[in-house]
């Protein structure tokens, strides 16, 4: 970021005016991720009698349509994971046209998941600076941590968080899922600051969200939280020297395991058939049901490859009203193999992105971190995905859109996290030289840059 007294660059104070008219739009885009990641809904009273998720998403969206012309990035500039995204959504909607199961169904179900591509681009379009990326990110944790204390306070009485919240929220595995994919952008908060108060209640957020997370005795998020802690734990303790956070994050996970820990270790024991108590009984039951809709889910995908059976139709064509575990599954035998294969291709381009930037020497190290955090989170879902039905939960394409954006921002030479302090900032190959020319004139002087 550039100093007070410093003339700003032509090309910079262009990227700043074509932000401005964004102000409403990304007004409205946050409180999008408000309502959708703490679902105000479901333990508000009286709140469920307002479709607060159309009511942000609309306004958003007319308030981009408003500002056409006058935007900084423009629809030509959207990377091919959106490209991905939209030919998956028009499958879908192609699938339920042609649904086997339950057109209607599927057809309603697929304009409600179709929301996703809209709020993606908006989020492409508007999210224009890393101070903007960071608000979002910090709604997405913020309202995952707020989730977890009311689901913790609500479910106090029950042995697991099942069914305390509804949407989203309801199942315990994709309560856990959520969680886990926020708790490394938690971290990487609580590493960014310097303020002790700021540290408090972000140390506060991670146990709260790792004890709700341990309430949940999901066995596929504890496997998630492992694989995903292991990768936090070599971007930021290992990587970044914290020695000290390998240590507490082990003592963190084993003091949980002791208080809250007892459900979700007799849910372990009984995958191996080891029942001895109601809990593990149904434990065990679950693990028997969804050896059957797998197989039940391999059926499907044989009897319809091109377009499936339809969003949440497998539900129907199960027998027993229940959903595979395995999101690729999911994916494959509702909307077919075509879904599947631009679904992973959409996944796939978050991970180039993040290889692009980790390959950069310009970082900052407020940027590194939620690159690091970004990778975790990715890494988490791809493998939490396999133990879940999350194929339509938004969670993990924001993670994609959080990673189109930082590396767009890259590409356009943005000032990014941490200039105020250090005087880094990155620019484009057209500013470095307009910047290094007028150096030699005493007009500009960039620090720690290529000056």
């Amino acid at each position: 970021m550039l100093e007070e007294d410093q003339e700003i660059p032509p090309r910079s104070l262009e990227l700043r005016q074509a932000s401005a008219p964004l102000g409403g739009a990304f007004f409205w885009l946050s409180a999008f991720y408000i309502v959708y990641c703490t679902r105000p809904e479901d333990w508000i009273p009286g709140l469920s009698y307002l479709p607060l998720a159309k009511i942000t998403g609309v306004f958003a969206l007319l308030a981009l349509l408003t500002s056409i012309g006058r935007t900084q990035r423009k629809f030509r500039d959207l990377p091919r994971e959106s490209f991905y995204l939209l030919a998956m959504v028009g499958v879908l909607f192609l699938s339920a046209l042609l649904s086997p199961v339950w057109k209607a169904g599927a057809l309603n179900n697929t304009l409600d998941f179709a929301k996703v591509w809209v709020v993606w681009v908006l989020t492409f379009m508007l999210v224009t600076d890393f101070a903007r990326l960071r608000r979002v990110i910090y709604i997405q944790t913020a309202s995952v941590a707020v989730i977890s204390v009311v689901s913790i306070v609500l479910g106090r009485n029950q042995a697991r968080l099942e069914g305390v919240l509804g949407g989203i929220y309801s199942n315990p595995n994709d309560l856990a899922l959520a969680i886990v994919l926020t708790l490394p952008f938690a971290l990487a908060f609580l590493l960014s600051t310097k303020r002790m108060l700021a540290r408090s209640c972000w140390t506060g957020a991670l146990l709260i969200m790792g004890l709700a997370l341990f309430r949940t005795a999901s066995r596929a998020g504890f496997v998630d939280l492992v694989i995903s802690g292991m990768v936090c734990v070599w971007y930021f303790g290992v990587k970044g020297r914290r020695l000290f956070l390998i240590v507490a994050s082990g003592l963190a996970v084993i003091i949980l395991l002791v208080v809250a820990g007892g459900p979700l270790l007799d849910r372990m024991a009984a995958t191996g058939g080891n029942v001895n108590t109601q809990e593990e009984a149904r434990a065990y039951g679950s693990y028997e049901e969804r050896k059957y809709l797998i197989g039940k889910a391999m059926e499907g995908i044989g009897r319809y490859p091109i377009l499936g059976v339809g969003v949440r139709n497998f539900q129907t064509y199960s027998g027993v009203w229940r959903d595979v575990h395995v999101t690729y599954l999911q994916i494959a035998v509702e909307g077919g193999i075509p879904s599947l294969i631009l679904y992973l291709l959409f996944l796939a381009r978050a991970f180039s992105n993040l290889k692009k930037l980790r390959r950069r020497r310009d970082l900052d190290a407020p940027t590194s971190l939620f690159v690091g955090a970004l990778h975790s989170s990715m890494i988490g879902f791809v493998v939490g995905a396999s133990f879940g039905p999350v194929a339509y939960q938004f969670f993990p394409y924001f993670a994609v859109a959080y990673t189109s954006v930082l590396l767009a921002m890259v590409q356009e030479g943005t000032p990014i996290s941490g200039s105020s302090s250090s005087g880094r900032h990155w620019l484009s190959r057209y500013e470095r030289t307009t910047v290094s020319k007028r150096n030699s004139h005493d007009t500009v002087h960039v620090s720690g840059g290529s000056g």
